[in-house]
């Protein structure tokens, strides 16, 4: 899992320099996590680290805040998941995540994106198969035995665990990551984490060369400018 991890880093650094609207995403996302599971960061986990999240990307208090007030209010636009998959430039496999107030004109302007570029979307389950839905957290500590240690005692289920340069990367299952989360928290205090996510790895990857890399930025530059747009995860090499 850990190349297939290392991978996906590439991947969101070439990919995040081009996130038009990241603030509207992140406010988006924020008030759909507090929406459902409590605006106290103390009692919803996953809404923590989102926050965290979006503070090390930069996003502004006063944005974080507007979307916290907006869901304490309980009215609003109600948004839906919505997650497309098929295949990119180059045959790659692709899985978009989206949240949406109009599922239909999401997957008009998503599918657009993929004719647009040569490709080709699919059904529900299409690629989705070949990547690792997994939790990630990643952190720095030099006692992998110990990390392992406490979140078993825990019974939180681990799929894999990695030391490398002193940062412990844990990988779960996503319904084990606030179970997780709370046992490391319970046993080393409160940590930074470098990683603190939810999202698809691939299980491999799909070299994509010649004319095909610049039809991939394009392709990626064009989910990326769509509101609806909260995550595109792939497997291109390139």
């Amino acid at each position: 899992m850990g190349r297939a991890y290392q991978n996906r880093k590439v991947s969101m650094a070439k990919t995040s320099d081009h996130k038009a609207k990241v603030y509207s995403k992140y406010g988006r996302e924020i008030y759909v996590c507090a929406k459902s599971g409590g605006v106290d960061p103390n009692g919803n986990l996953a809404l923590r680290g989102l926050i965290d999240r979006a503070k090390k990307d930069q996003v502004p208090a006063h944005v974080i805040e507007k979307a916290l007030d907006k869901a304490k209010g309980g009215g609003g636009e109600d948004f839906f998941p919505a997650r497309y998959e098929g295949y990119g430039p180059g045959n790659c496999l692709v899985i978009v995540d989206c949240l949406t107030d109009n599922p239909n004109r999401t997957f008009g302007d998503v599918r657009l994106c993929f004719t647009k570029t040569k490709c080709k979307i699919g059904t529900p389950g299409t690629v989705s198969h070949m990547f690792d839905h997994a939790a990630i957290l990643a952190f720095n500590h030099d006692d992998e035995d110990a990390v392992l240690e406490a979140l078993l005692t825990a019974d939180v289920d681990v799929n894999d665990i990695e030391n490398e340069a002193g940062k412990i990367t844990v990988f779960t299952p996503p319904t084990s990551y606030a179970q997780a989360k709370q046992a490391l928290s319970d046993s080393f205090g409160e940590l930074d984490f470098e990683v603190d996510e939810i999202q698809f790895l691939p299980k491999g990857v799909t070299s994509v060369t010649g004319d095909d890399v610049a039809l991939i930025e394009k392709f990626l530059d064009m989910l990326n400018d769509l509101d609806d747009v909260q995550n595109v995860y792939h497997d291109a090499e390139f």
